[in-house]
């Protein structure tokens, strides 16, 4: 708490990893920036285009689209082994290119494995980042580059970016175009990428600024889906009250947002689910900008400080039965992951808690619940599903270690 509100001005820093220190990554990432007036505008940008209620509003029409695509395509694999984690990912990913860049760049029926490889690609990224680097300890190494983090991270960046350079160049010729022959263009809907323009980005700010928000914006949900799904599998009981509730609150096809606050006992297990299995375990690690005092500890300036969520919503301390899946313990509790109440804050708190946390929430429910109200689930081979394996696979997000598989069945 001291460290998240008290003396959460001085504790706000960032420390850039050296897997991330290209020339211009760490002035253009919302996370990794200072708090300076350049971060306030980014991430007052990013919220007001793409996180505010306003935003999530105009984005409605195109989520339904997109989760009505992956679930028809569900459909179409009835019987047939799915990695779940693939789906959802595909799923999000179209939603986020859209938003930025008003074009699918992934297809649910590919085969040859593209969405799992812009998924690893972003993910090794992170990894870099959060690899033990020489560099880091010892700073006058930089320029070396000695365990090649830093080739490896603009490597998967420029891959990533070759999806989307050709949109850009065409978008700019159309800008310039326009104001030679002083035409006026009105579109009727604009996407991220022309307030981007708009706002004299960069195309390697702009790669950088895609790169942070294709990345939290699929990777978190992905997991948490998963998660969920294998807790659920696991407990019957549970499972059945969230289906009953679900059946009884939602009276269409369509699942409006206004539905959500009225399920009580499928929003407890979403809760639980990033109780047991918070998004950034170790959250992103922060940096003394001053030294200050914190709980008679002396934190010096330029400190990094490791906050442990994980260990957090495992304490005994603070939660009875800590490791059991028990979405009951939130019914009549006001406990909530918006950042105030630090026993509970999967998402971070203070300024640097995660802008994105609306969008990310909305995705959650609506993926999560519509997975339960169309389909039965069921295991490859019948398999006992108490039996899944939950181990852990930390890094920068808490993945499963072996990816949930699932049989789908349209519910009659």
């Amino acid at each position: 708490m001291g460290i998240l509100k008290t003396q959460d001005r001085l504790l706000s820093g960032r420390a850039i990893p050296d897997a991330l220190h290209q020339s211009f990554m760490d002035f253009y990432f919302v996370w990794a920036n200072e708090c300076s007036d350049h971060w306030k505008s980014l991430r007052t940008l990013t919220r007001g285009e793409l996180f505010s209620a306003k935003a999530l509003e105009a984005q409605s029409n195109l989520r339904n689209e997109k989760l009505t695509q992956m679930l028809d395509h569900l459909d179409t694999m009835q019987g047939k082994v799915v990695k779940i984690e693939e789906v959802v990912f595909t799923t999000l990913f179209n939603t986020l290119s859209n938003l930025l860049f008003s074009k699918d760049f992934l297809d649910l029926k590919d085969e040859h494995g593209t969405a799992h490889g812009l998924e690893w690609g972003l993910l090794k990224i992170f990894k870099n980042a959060a690899t033990p680097s020489v560099s880091d300890f010892f700073p006058m190494l930089g320029g070396l580059d000695l365990q090649g983090l830093r080739k490896d991270s603009l490597k998967h960046l420029n891959e990533l970016a070759s999806f989307w350079e050709e949109i850009i160049e065409e978008r700019r010729a159309r800008i310039v175009s326009s104001a030679i022959t002083k035409e006026v263009t009105v579109l009727k809907e604009q996407d991220f990428l022309d307030r981007l323009l708009e706002n004299e980005f960069t195309n390697a700010q702009i790669n950088i600024v895609a790169l942070e928000l294709f990345s939290a914006g699929t990777d978190t949900v992905v997991a948490t889906t998963e998660w969920a799904m294998s807790e659920l599998l696991r407990n019957k009981d549970i499972m059945a009250k969230v289906q009953e509730e679900l059946k009884n609150e939602i009276n269409s096809n369509s699942i409006n947002k206004s539905d959500f606050s009225k399920m009580t006992y499928f929003n407890a297990c979403i809760k639980e689910t990033l109780r047991l299995h918070p998004v950034v375990p170790l959250l992103i690690p922060r940096r003394a900008t001053e030294t200050c005092d914190v709980m008679n500890y002396t934190i010096p300036k330029n400190a990094r400080i490791w906050i442990n969520v994980w260990a957090i919503s495992r304490d005994p301390q603070i939660w009875e039965e800590p490791d059991t899946f028990k979405p009951e313990r939130f019914i009549g509790s006001n406990l909530d992951f918006r950042g105030h109440d630090f026993e509970f804050i999967p998402f971070g708190a203070g300024r640097r808690m995660c802008p994105g946390l609306p969008s990310g929430i909305n995705s959650l429910q609506t993926i999560l619940a519509s997975l339960i109200l169309r389909f039965d689930w069921v295991l490859p081979n019948n398999e006992d599903p108490t039996k899944i394996d939950m181990n852990e696979k930390f890094g920068v997000t808490l993945q499963k270690e072996k990816p949930l598989e699932l049989i789908f069945k349209r519910k009659e």
